[in-house]
């Protein structure tokens, strides 16, 4: 057999240490082609670990909201998800049922035009799934369900191809896995309303892991958020050494989406008037 046609076979480790080499030669194209004023915002979207806006425990919030307020918090949330993913992939967003009564409007929605049939399947189901987390925590909530907010999708411009798509689904996801964890501690008064959120979290978790996989089967990277993809066999594993995912308080997922660092922003980013309930303040 010539050296030519020899494989190499890697141990899992040197497969794990390729893929971080790999990976950390790639590490400035997040958001590729959005403009300056997109690239400003993608970088405050997702920060990396060492950020100021990592905590390892949350602080408790002035004024300790209730569940139902934290549950309003996810729902803002859980708006504009299902929004991105139903404007990608069906060019509309959601019903006037699922917005609520004096729901706001959904401006710079762009359908996706080039999806490989593998994406659109993920993205149809990704989009069907945040539609229904709508749809249940409007039903948990009640009455006390706050209306949609007025959204921005366009707040890192246009995002209306697969690429950026994935790119920005992927910051969304991370976002809110690390939004729900940094939830929690407000609904241990209520298991029913915890058990919802944990099992939403798994869920936006599973997107998440979907989403980054394909990212790397294409061969795209995000600066912003590749820092948390690192072998387990380094100590920065999910920034802990304990192989923990981040948290963060809803003050620094509001930091996020308002696309502002600053204290005490109601607006901005995403949410041009703010969101909708009692926790709309960084």
């Amino acid at each position: 057999m010539k050296m030519t046609d020899a494989v190499e076979v890697l141990t899992p480790e040197q497969e794990l240490n390729r893929i971080q080499y790999s990976r950390a030669l790639n590490r400035r194209r997040f958001l590729t082609g959005l403009g300056t004023a997109g690239l400003a915002a993608g970088a405050t979207m997702v920060l990396g670990c060492g950020s100021s806006m990592k905590s390892t425990v949350p602080p408790v919030m002035a004024g300790t909201p209730q569940p139902n307020d934290v549950l309003n918090f996810a729902l803002n949330l859980e708006y504009l998800e299902a929004s991105f993913y139903l404007y990608a992939t069906t060019g509309t967003g959601l019903s006037s049922a699922d917005m609520g009564s004096g729901a706001g409007a959904v401006t710079g929605g762009a359908q996706v035009t080039n999806f490989s049939p593998t994406i659109a399947a993920i993205a149809a189901q990704i989009a069907d799934d945040e539609k229904t987390h709508v749809e249940l925590l409007r039903s948990a909530l009640g009455s006390a369900a706050v209306a949609m907010p007025n959204i921005n999708l366009g707040a890192l411009g246009t995002i209306n191809n697969q690429t950026l798509f994935l790119q920005v689904a992927r910051a969304f996801e991370d976002t809110g896995v690390s939004a729900y964890i940094g939830a929690a501690q407000y609904l241990v008064s209520s298991v029913p309303d915890l058990t919802y959120a944990a099992q939403i979290l798994a869920v936006e978790a599973y997107h998440a892991s979907n989403i980054r996989q394909n990212l790397i089967q294409l061969g795209l990277t995000s600066s912003a958020t590749d820092s948390m993809d690192v072998p387990p066999t380094t100590s920065a594993y999910f920034c802990e050494k304990g192989a923990l995912a981040i948290e963060r308080t809803p003050q620094e997922v509001l930091n996020i989406v308002y696309a502002n660092t600053s204290t005490g922003v109601t607006s901005g980013g995403f949410y041009p008037n703010g969101l909708n309930g009692t926790i709309v303040s960084t």
